[in-house]
C-alpha cells in the first residue's frame, strides 16, 4: 500500500474515531481542535511519519485551499450589514480599530524578537496571526452565561476579521522579492487581487444567490441540490479569480457577501415544493446534537438552511486541516523551539490581542471584565494555520522557516490554552455578569443585539428542525 493510502486511511480512521466520541468529548475541557491537532502530530514525521508534507503536498494544499474557501464563504454569507451598525458596535470597533492595531503590534512586537527577518517579513507574521477562529472557543462564544453582546461581537469578528486580514497580506507578500506575488508587483496585485477577485465574486455569488432564489420561489429546486449549489458557487468565485490571476480567497470572501445578500427576505409563501417534503420528521428533531451549555439562547435567528451542507463540509474541511497543521507544520517545529519563538507566541496570545482590543473598546461603556473576556477570547486557527502553510510554499523567502515555525507555536498554544480555558471563564465571567446586573447596575452589556446575531458559533451551527418554507435540514438526511 503507497503512503499516500495509508494516509487516507489513517486521516478517515482518526475522523471516524472522533465522530463516535463527539458528543462525549462535547461536555469535557478537550475539545475537536484538540484532538485532531495531537493525532496530527502523532502521524507526522516526527512519531508515524504517516502524514508529510513533502510527499503529500499537492493533495495537502488543495485541503487547505478548500477548508478556508468554504470558511470563508460561509462566514460572509451569514453577516448582514446591520451587525455592523449602531446596534453592532462591538464587532464594528474590533474590525475597524481592533484588527489593525493587532497587526501592527505583531509587527512591531516581532522586530525585536525575531531577528534575520527583514521588515516585510515581519508584517507578514503579523498579518497571519491576526484572525481569530471562533471555533477554537466555541463555548466562550455560544455559553448563554455570556451576555449575547458579547457572544455576537465575538462571533461577527472572528466571521469577518479572516477575510478582512487577506488584502494585507497579499500585499505584503508582493513587496517580499522572490514571492509568487511579486512577479505581478504591487500595483498588479492591488488590481488583480483586490479590485479584480471582489469584482468577479461580487458578481458570481450575486448572480448565484439571485438565480437560487429565482429556483426556491418557482419550486425547481430540491432541499438536496440547493444545499449542493452553495460550494459550487463559493468554488466559482475562488476558481474564477484565480483565472485573471487574482487571489482566490478573496473572491470567495467577497462572493460570500453578495450570495447572501441576495437570499435573503425570501417569503416562506413563495415555496412551492410538496408539502410531503415540508413535513418528513428528521433525526436532528428528535435528536439533541449539543451541549446545553452551548445553547446559542433564546428564539435563535437560524442561517439560510441552504447553507447547511457547506458549513458541515467547512467544519470537517476546517478539522482535517488542524490534523495536517500539527503533523507538517507543528510536530516538526517542536524539534526547533527556541526562547524567542515560545516568547512571540505568548505576546501574540496577549499583548498583541489584548492592548488593541481595549485601546479599541475605550469609551465604550464596557466594563473592565468584559473587556479581558473579549481580549484573551481571540483563538488563532484556520486562517493563521492556512496562511502559514503557504507561506512554506515560497521557497525564495530566506526567513520562511522561521515565520513558519512562529505560526506553528502560536496557534499551537492557542488551541490548547483557549480550548482548556473556555469553559471555566464563560463560567466564571457570567458568574460576574449575574452578579453585576443583580447589583441593580444597568450595564452596557445587556444592549441587544441584532435577530441576525442569535446564531451558534460560525462553523458549528445548531440543528435544525422548524419549518422554514419547506426548506430543513431533514432534505439531507
Amino acid at each position: 500500500m503507497s503512503g499516500e493510502a495509508w494516509a487516507g486511511v489513517a486521516v478517515a480512521g482518526v475522523t471516524a474515531a472522533y465522530a463516535l466520541c463527539s458528543r462525549r468529548l462535547a461536555s469535557s475541557p478537550v475539545s475537536s481542535a484538540m484532538v485532531f491537532v495531537g493525532c496530527g502530530i502523532l502521524l507526522g514525521p516526527v512519531a508515524l511519519d504517516i502524514v508529510d508534507l513533502k510527499h503529500n503536498s499537492e493533495p495537502i494544499i488543495a485541503l487547505l485551499e478548500a477548508a478556508l474557501t468554504l470558511v470563508l464563504f460561509t462566514d460572509a454569507m451569514t453577516v448582514r450589514r446591520r451587525d455592523l451598525r449602531t446596534d453592532g458596535f462591538l464587532p464594528a470597533r474590533l474590525l475597524s480599530i481592533g484588527l489593525p492595531l493587532s497587526i501592527g503590534a505583531g509587527w512591531l512586537l516581532a522586530w525585536p524578537l525575531l531577528p534575520g527577518l527583514t521588515l516585510w517579513e515581519l508584517a507578514l507574521v503579523g498579518a497571519v496571526l491576526a484572525p481569530t477562529d471562533a471555533a477554537l472557543g466555541k463555548t466562550a462564544m455560544s455559553s448563554p452565561r455570556v451576555p449575547a453582546l458579547v457572544r455576537h461581537g465575538l462571533n461577527v469578528e472572528s466571521g469577518l476579521n479572516d477575510g478582512m486580514v487577506l488584502p494585507f497580506f497579499v500585499l505584503f507578500l508582493a513587496v517580499i522579492p522572490g514571492t509568487s506575488a511579486a512577479r505581478e508587483g504591487a500595483s498588479g496585485v492591488f488590481w488583480r487581487a483586490l479590485v479584480l477577485s471582489s469584482v468577479l465574486g461580487f458578481l458570481v455569488g450575486a448572480v448565484g444567490g439571485r438565480l437560487l432564489r429565482a429556483a426556491r420561489s418557482r419550486g425547481w429546486v430540491s432541499g438536496e441540490w440547493a444545499q449542493l449549489f452553495v460550494p459550487a458557487v463559493a468554488t466559482a468565485a475562488y476558481a474564477l479569480a484565480l483565472v485573471v490571476n487574482g487571489s482566490g480567497f478573496i473572491g470567495a470572501w467577497i462572493g460570500g457577501f453578495a450570495f447572501g445578500s441576495a437570499l435573503r427576505r425570501i417569503p416562506a409563501t413563495q415555496s412551492r415544493l410538496p408539502t410531503v417534503e415540508r413535513r418528513l420528521p428528521t433525526v436532528e428533531s428528535r435528536l439533541p446534537d449539543t451541549d446545553p451549555r452551548e445553547s446559542p439562547g433564546p428564539s435563535p435567528a437560524a442561517p439560510d438552511p441552504a447553507a447547511h451542507f457547506t458549513e458541515h463540509l467547512g467544519e470537517l474541511l476546517a478539522s482535517l486541516s488542524l490534523l495536517v497543521f500539527g503533523a507538517v507544520l507543528l510536530g516538526p517545529t517542536l524539534e526547533h523551539l527556541s526562547w524567542r519563538i515560545v516568547g512571540y507566541a505568548i505576546l501574540s496570545l496577549t499583548v498583541v490581542r489584548m492592548v488593541p482590543v481595549a485601546l479599541a473598546l475605550a469609551g465604550s461603556g464596557l466594563r473592565g471584565p468584559t473587556v479581558a473576556y473579549i481580549g484573551w477570547f481571540g483563538p488563532r486557527g484556520l486562517a493563521s494555520v492556512v496562511l502559514g502553510l503557504l507561506l512554506l510554499e515560497e521557497e525564495h523567502v530566506q526567513g520562511v522557516e522561521l515565520m513558519a515555525r512562529v505560526v506553528a507555536v502560536t496557534v499551537g498554544l492557542s488551541v490548547l490554552l483557549h480550548g482548556v480555558t473556555a469553559v471555566a471563564l464563560a463560567d466564571r465571567y457570567g458568574d460576574w455578569h449575574e452578579k453585576a446586573t443583580t447589583a441593580g447596575g444597568k450595564l452596557r452589556e445587556g444592549t441587544p443585539v441584532p435577530e441576525s446575531a442569535r446564531v451558534a458559533p460560525r462553523r458549528n451551527p445548531p440543528p435544525v428542525s422548524q419549518d422554514d418554507g419547506g426548506w430543513s435540514t431533514a432534505s439531507m438526511t
